[in-house]
């Protein structure tokens, strides 16, 4: 499994933290399923070019999540239960996308309905419900 997870040093989340959210991510969309084996601490550590003491960090609060199970000599796995923490990881997703789309939205002055007609065009537009207007358009 090759994980591509990205740290912003910028972004103002510590580094383990980042690595968290971003595995929890992967399991909350399928990428990741229970029993798959996560990078070793150094492989991921070097990949990222961090401290190994990070990546320990960011395995030992998935472990105390019950996220991932660490076997020790084996690896880092993908924990049976993560599958109801994903659920409650794609909601936590969802709600802070929308979030951020009300926030921005209700900022540049757009409407409620236009915001809702958009996403909806859009969601339609990903689920292959009504073809892709922009592209016609030539944008």
């Amino acid at each position: 499994m090759n994980l591509h997870l990205h740290i912003d040093p910028h972004s103002g989340l510590p580094v383990y933290r980042q690595m968290i959210d971003q595995i929890k991510y992967y399991i909350a969309s399928g990428t990741l399923k229970p029993g798959d084996q996560l990078p070793s601490v150094r492989e991921l550590a070097q990949r990222l070019s961090v401290n190994p003491t990070t990546v320990v960090k960011a395995y030992t609060e998935l472990q105390h999540e019950e996220v991932i199970d660490i076997r020790h000599g084996k690896g880092a796995f993908v924990a049976e239960r993560a599958a109801h923490v994903s659920e409650f990881e794609k909601d936590k997703v969802v709600r802070r996308l929308a979030r951020q789309l009300a926030v921005e939205s209700q900022q540049i002055g757009a409407s409620f309905e236009f915001v809702q007609e958009m996403l909806t065009t859009e969601w339609n537009q990903l689920s292959g419900k009504m073809p892709d207007s922009r592209k016609a358009a030539g944008e």
